[in-house]
């Protein structure tokens, strides 16, 4: 049988059966694309020397909505995927790394995707779950796809769909079928609110080649970058097709900065930004953040307030008309504001956490969890250590002002693995398995 044939017909299994019909939709959808080890440097309207012009897709985004400059994930995959879906800094819900990312129990966390399901919103997922625990289906989403396997999910035979695993004869690309079952949410959902939550694989290794790589490519990081933008606007012309962009907010970002082997050939208007996946530095979670809600948020917009990766949830809720969860204490703070154009209430500071490490950040400085303070005038490329006994007095201000924050926080009390007391360790060390 023709092979293009048979990869159409294992992707078209994969979608969800009988169609829903609804209501139509007063409220927004929110579609939230996270890429995989995806930083400032590889996007071309972050100045990204290596990727200029070769981003289009996420340029546009930028274009026509709110680029923000200053978003900060965690580090690593797994403690990013537990801050957006909690709404909590890991140090309370205990997925400080990779190795226990899986700790929250959908059980006793918050969940985003059912806070939205409760105010009538159809929720599905599409991609990386693994590190979380639970199954998406635990955590509120209506319709999910996800990998069976530990490593990168690429070209494969096998995928777990609704909880069920459904095998192919030939290798699929994964992230086509992430696209395709997402296609189909949007087309059977399109007259009722829904929430989908599209954390691709792409570009976390193994860096393998896409089906559009051409023949003797030797390097294919590049074809990966280019196939996550081509995705990007394939969801996009989706909704068009559909008359839902107006109707549509959709949110870009990354898990955590670029990896080792997309960062040490990356640079961000000819410098290099300091640190990389895995690390406490700037390299490690400042991130790209671009949203788009056509229709409701005037184009070219750029916006240097302070983001963390907790403030999607109150976001989404508030787009939503959602009721926070109540008797938890939350993290999170919502950006609504800045999605329709308003000043809004930005964050004064933002916190990072990967195993027992630490710091706190405000637009001038960075305090860790071991006292060293770090002046960011010059981040995301130089991260200057300020001496103890430095008497500026800009410095002398942000140390106190930062200490009672870390202080107020008191993440040392919080969870590690084994649910008890967290004990401190070195900033910035790199933690092994950074998946």
């Amino acid at each position: 049988m023709n092979r293009i044939l048979v990869v159409t017909l294992a992707l078209a299994a994969l979608m969800p059966a009988a169609p829903l019909r609804a209501e139509p939709a007063s409220k927004p959808n929110i579609v939230f694309i996270l890429a995989d080890d995806f930083g400032l440097d590889g996007v071309s309207c972050y100045g990204s020397d290596r990727f200029k012009g070769k981003t289009p897709n996420l340029d546009k985004l930028a274009e026509t909505g709110v680029r923000f400059t200053h978003c900060y994930a965690m580090p690593l995959c797994g403690p990013s995927r537990c801050t957006i879906n909690t709404g909590r800094y890991t140090f309370r819900s205990g997925g400080t790394s990779n190795q226990n990312a899986g700790q929250p129990s959908s059980r006793n966390e918050p969940s985003l995707a059912r806070t939205l399901k409760q105010a009538g919103y159809a929720t599905g997922m599409a991609g990386k779950w693994r590190q979380m625990g639970d199954t998406p289906g635990d955590w509120g989403f209506d319709e999910w796809l996800t990998d069976p396997t530990a490593g990168g999910w690429y070209w494969k035979t096998s995928c777990t769909k609704n909880g069920q695993l459904v095998e192919t004869k030939q290798d699929v690309y994964c992230p086509d079928a992430c696209f395709n079952f997402a296609a189909d949410f949007f087309q059977r959902h399109r007259e009722q609110p829904f929430y989908f939550y599209y954390p691709t694989h792409l570009i976390h290794g193994p860096i393998l080649k896409t089906p559009d790589s051409k023949e003797g490519t030797q390097d294919y990081y590049e074809d990966n970058v280019a196939y996550l933008d081509k995705q990007i606007g394939q969801l996009v012309a989706e909704l068009e097709k559909l008359g839902l962009r107006e109707k549509t907010l959709i949110v870009f970002t990354g898990d955590n900065g670029t990896a080792r082997f997309g960062s040490d050939r990356s640079t961000l208007n000819g410098r290099k930004i300091n640190g990389m996946k895995g690390t406490l530095l700037e390299g490690g979670s400042r991130v790209p953040l671009l949203a788009n809600w056509k229709g409701t948020l005037s184009g070219g917009k750029v916006a240097n307030d302070l983001v963390d990766f907790s403030d999607f949830f109150a976001t989404f809720a508030e787009v939503a008309g959602a009721k926070m969860p109540e008797g938890v204490t939350f993290d999170s703070r919502s950006f609504a504001p800045q999605l329709r154009g308003e000043t809004g209430t930005p964050r004064e500071w933002i916190y990072v956490q990967l195993g027992a490490n630490w710091y706190v950040r405000n637009q001038g400085f960075k305090l860790t969890q071991n006292g060293a303070l770090f002046d960011m005038s010059e981040a995301p490329f130089v991260e200057k250590a300020v001496a103890a006994d430095a008497k500026d007095e800009a410095a002398l201000a942000a140390r106190a002002k930062l200490q009672v924050v870390l202080d107020q926080l008191n993440p040392a009390a919080g969870k590690n693995s084994a649910g008890g007391e967290m004990k401190k360790g070195k900033a910035g060390k790199k933690k092994k398995k950074n998946r």
